[in-house]
């Protein structure tokens, strides 16, 4: 399914399980449905089922949203203590919408405790109190936590799924690895149908040398990171400089946010240390995951020096915890930690330019493959260490993964069935039926990251911009979080539509080869073929360049108004 597509579906106000690979672009869905709610006039719950994961997205646990905190069930009084905390019924009866991130790190008691708080506090029969409810995770990724002797229950399994019945939106989409070869195993992971070729790939990345990069190194266990971490810092020369995180707010809410950021609440740093960025900052140039080397401070700020030569002045920036745009806490501190080892439990959620991966004591379900789908290709990719039981993931996963594929298929029939007014009048609906007004496309702010909310632009005009800006291809595909295939089309988007000119797109053309004698031979293949399909321009060109090249050169041939029927 399309990001387009899970998006219509959203609106429409139905309970959603919003699931797809790591990369295929969930966090991005979200955060448009998020934004367009609030520009509806409608209260939108942001939670996520861990604290790593909520601080990520500026929300807090459900857990304490929810009220019922670390308990494993829910008595008739526990119920009633709940429902006489004012502050809780306040923004229960108030949420119209309540997202719920990571959805396979929360036990399915846990689901079920939600869903029987608001059907008390909302006094409603109805499946969490007649509120829409959108899920969002993989279950292929770490599965929840569960108390000792607790049999583990998914999501998926509790009775609050049943009785809300989601529709399935899986993302189909890849924005995160363009290597097949990784793609591949990644999907062989998810079947279950992984092979001895497999391992042999494996294998061979444990030959993999790096050059200017230090890898970050992926480990199960937090006693390997700290470490490590600590053992390089030490090696360093010359002298150290200590930041210290900064917390307003209630003491309670503070201390959750400093446990659950990424950036430690004392971070040590010298010239040369090994860091990673721990927010989204597309205007400064880095992502969550960014990997970099302090190379110097200026006025006591560290300035990084990211792989590809950039270098960024990084200032202190906040984490917020807010409710119905109210902060109730914050915390400042430099958006960075000390990244020559991480575990792979805070590595989930985070694109990596490169790791070495240990995975000698991997010890649950999942956690060879979220391990290994952080890293954009195999070329960023080193394995230190393998566990026999690595790469296995549950077999129950697998068989629901494949009822999840068809649920999914059957939901996007349904839509496309239906003319596009039949859709706008089922999200007119549910907006109005809360109170709201469907926003214009104009009045919808987009979150970037946590807490961080922009006036929309259509993903074409961003790159448009950003083309115009003079920068490369590949570096707005790695600030947009999108493959460079994705922005080439936006790119070939806009042509059509007459927003750029042959002037505007020269800045596209190689520098490694003759460009001038290129477009000569791929202009006499679409002399010939014409331009509707590339392949046999690249095949009569001699297959000398790649289908990149003849995406660019047709463009060129189409502004300059050489376009003429295809001879046969």
């Amino acid at each position: 399914m399309t990001q387009d597509r899970a998006l219509d579906i959203l609106k429409t106000g139905a309970n959603v399980f919003l699931t797809g690979e790591p990369g295929a672009g969930k966090t991005y869905v979200i955060n448009q449905y998020v934004a367009w709610l609030e520009a509806a006039g409608l209260h939108v719950a942001v939670t996520a089922s861990t604290g790593i994961a909520a601080t990520h997205i500026g929300g807090m646990t459900i857990h304490s949203w929810s009220g019922f905190g670390i308990k494993g069930e829910l008595t008739p009084y526990d119920l009633d203590q709940i429902a006489g905390r004012e502050r809780l019924v306040k923004r229960m009866k108030k949420a119209h919408v309540l997202v719920i991130d990571e959805i396979s790190m929360l036990d399915g008691r846990g689901l079920d405790m939600v869903d029987q708080i608001l059907r008390t506090v909302r006094q409603s029969s109805e499946p969490f109190g007649g509120i829409q409810v959108v899920c969002i995770g993989d279950f292929f990724q770490l599965p929840p936590v569960t108390r000792q002797g607790d049999i583990m229950v998914y999501a998926f399994e509790s009775k609050a799924w049943q009785a809300m019945k989601p529709l399935i939106c899986y993302l189909t989409e890849q924005h995160r690895q363009e290597d097949e070869m990784l793609l591949g195993l990644l999907g062989s992971i998810r079947r279950n149908e992984i092979e001895e070729e497999h391992y042999t790939l494996l294998q061979e990345q444990k030959e993999i040398a790096y050059e200017h990069i230090e890898p970050t190194r992926l480990y199960t266990h937090n006693a390997d990171v700290d470490a490590v971490n600590a053992a390089e810092l030490a090696k360093l020369p010359g002298g150290a400089k200590r930041y210290t995180m900064k917390g307003t707010g209630r003491k309670q809410l503070v201390e959750g946010l400093a446990k659950n950021c990424l950036s430690p609440e004392s971070l040590i740093l010298k010239e040369d240390a090994m860091v990673m960025c721990t927010k989204n900052n597309f205007e400064a140039g880095y992502v969550n995951g960014t990997l970099a080397r302090v190379i110097r401070f200026d006025e006591n700020m560290p300035v990084i020096e990211t792989l590809d030569g950039r270098e960024i002045l990084i200032k202190p920036t906040s984490w917020e915890l807010a409710e119905d745009k109210k902060i109730l806490a914050s915390i400042e501190q430099l958006p960075l930690r000390l990244a020559w080892a991480i575990t792979v439990h805070k590595s989930q959620g985070m694109s990596l330019d490169a790791a070495e991966i240990d995975l000698s004591k991997a010890f649950v379900y999942g956690q060879g493959y979220v391990a290994l789908s952080r890293v954009r290709s195999l070329e960023g990719m080193k394995i230190i260490g393998m566990h026999p039981n690595a790469l296995q993931v549950d077999p129950k996963i697998v068989d629901q993964d494949k009822k999840f594929h068809m649920e999914s298929e059957s939901a996007e029939d349904a839509f496309i069935e239906m003319e596009d007014k039949e859709v706008l009048d089922m999200h007119e609906r549910f907006v109005v039926a809360h109170g709201g007004k469907v926003p214009n496309d104009d009045e919808v702010g987009v979150v970037r990251s946590a807490g961080e909310r922009i006036k929309a632009e259509s993903t074409y005009a961003v790159t448009k911009d950003m083309l115009l800006e003079g920068k490369s291809v590949h570096d707005i595909a790695k600030a947009r979080e999108l493959t460079e295939m994705t922005i080439w089309s936006h790119i070939e988007r806009l042509v059509e539509d007459g927003d750029l000119t042959a002037e505007d797109i020269k800045v596209l053309e190689p520098t490694d080869i003759d460009w001038s004698l290129a477009r000569e031979v791929l202009d006499a293949a679409m002399d010939t073929h014409g331009v509707e399909k590339l392949k046999p321009i690249y095949e009569e060109a001699g297959e000398q360049y790649d289908y990149v090249l003849v995406r660019l050169a047709r463009m060129q041939y189409q502004l300059e108004g050489k376009v003429k029927e295809a001879v046969f």
